[in-house]
C-alpha cells in the first residue's frame, strides 16, 4: 500500500498473528507506516488488512533472509531511517530441563536470543539515522524462572541481558532501547509450543520420563486457573513503549507479571516454595508413574 513519506516507520518481526497483528493495526491507526516482517511467505495471507503496510519475508534465524530483507527494505526507509524496531518474533521450549532435547535447545536460543540481535544488528544504521528505538519482546520469566519453562525463562533473560548492555551502549547515539517483559497473554504461541513439543520428543531414559508424568500434569491444572492478559489490552503497552516520547526502560504487562517480578525479591528457598505451592507441585508429584510423560 502507499506510504505517507512523513509517517513515523516501524518494523515488526513475527507480525503475522497475536501480539504483532493487534500492534499494527493500533500503529496504523495512530498513523504510523509499518513494515510487517513474517518468517515465510506462507504467513504474508495472514497479515491485517490496514493502511500502509509493506510486508517483507524475515527469518530471524538465517542471516541470509536478514541481509535480504535490509536490503530490500533500503528504498522503503530512506534517508529518514526506521523510527522503531520491535523484536516480536520468537517461540517457546518448555518441558522439564532434564528432558528437554538438545536441538530444541538450540532452536529457543537460535530464535530468541541470536536471531533478535542479528536483526538488531542489521537496522541499526537505519535506527541511527532517524533517531530511533528498539523494543525487544522479553518476558517475566526472564527475572523469576518457574518450572517447567526453563527453556524459554533462560532465553529471554540472555536476551534481558544483551537489552541492558545495548541500551547503554547506545545511549549517546540517539537510540533507544526498550524491554517489553509480558507475562501470560492470551496469544496461541503456547498452543504452538505444545505442538512443537510433541514434535520434539524428549529426551531421557524411560524411568526419567515417568518420574514428571504427575508433575506435568499438576503444573499443566494449575496453571490452566490461571488468568492470561488479553491482547488487545498487551498490544496498548506495546504502542506506548514504541511511541511515548520518553519511554521507560521496562514495561511489564499483565498482573500476573508484576506478581511474578515481585518474588524475585525474596530469598531464593522461599520464593522457591511459593512458586511450587502455587503450581501444586510438592514431593509426591515427581514420584515415578506408570504413564509417559505428557507435553507442557
Amino acid at each position: 500500500m502507499s506510504q505517507n513519506p512523513s509517517a513515523p516507520t516501524v518494523l515488526i518481526t513475527g507480525a503475522s498473528g497475536g501480539l504483532g497483528t493487534a500492534t499494527i493495526k493500533k500503529l496504523s491507526n495512530a498513523g504510523w507506516h509499518v513494515i510487517a516482517a513474517v518468517r515465510t511467505s506462507g504467513a504474508l495471507a495472514k497479515l491485517p488488512d490496514v493502511d500502509s503496510l509493506t510486508p517483507v519475508v524475515l527469518d530471524v534465524a538465517d542471516p541470509d533472509s536478514i541481509a535480504a530483507a535490509a536490503e530490500n527494505l533500503s528504498a522503503v526507509l530512506g534517508d529518514r531511517g526506521l523510527q522503531a524496531l520491535v523484536n516480536n518474533a520468537g517461540v517457546i521450549v518448555q518441558g522439564p530441563v532434564e528432558m528437554v532435547p538438545p536441538h530444541a535447545l538450540r532452536r529457543q536460543f537460535d530464535i530468541n536470543v541470536l536471531g533478535q540481535v542479528a536483526v538488531t544488528q542489521a537496522f541499526l544504521p537505519a535506527l541511527r539515522r532517524a533517531g530511533g528505538r528498539v523494543v525487544n519482546i522479553g518476558a517475566v520469566t526472564a527475572r523469576v524462572s518457574v518450572p517447567f519453562f526453563g527453556p524459554v525463562a533462560a532465553s529471554k533473560a540472555a536476551l534481558a541481558s544483551l537489552n541492558d548492555a545495548l541500551r547503554m551502549e547506545l545511549r549517546f547515539q540517539g537510540v533507544d532501547v526498550v524491554l517489553v517483559e509480558p507475562g501470560a497473554l492470551e496469544t496461541e504461541i503456547f498452543a504452538k509450543a505444545e505442538k512443537s513439543a510433541a514434535e520434539d520428543g524428549w529426551t531421557g531414559g524411560t524411568e526419567a520420563r515417568r518420574r514428571y508424568t504427575k508433575a506435568v500434569a499438576d503444573a499443566q491444572a494449575a496453571s490452566a486457573k490461571q488468568s492470561a492478559t488479553a491482547i488487545d489490552k498487551a498490544a496498548n503497552t506495546l504502542v506506548k513503549a514504541i511511541t511515548a516520547r520518553r519511554p521507560a526502560t521496562r514495561y511489564l504487562i499483565g498482573q500476573d507479571a508484576r506478581a511474578l517480578s515481585f518474588l524475585r525479591v525474596l530469598p531464593d528457598r522461599v520464593r522457591d516454595t511459593m512458586l511450587l505451592r502455587t503450581l501444586g507441585l510438592n514431593r509426591a508429584s515427581f514420584e515415578a508413574t506408570a504413564e509417559s510423560v505428557p507435553h507442557t
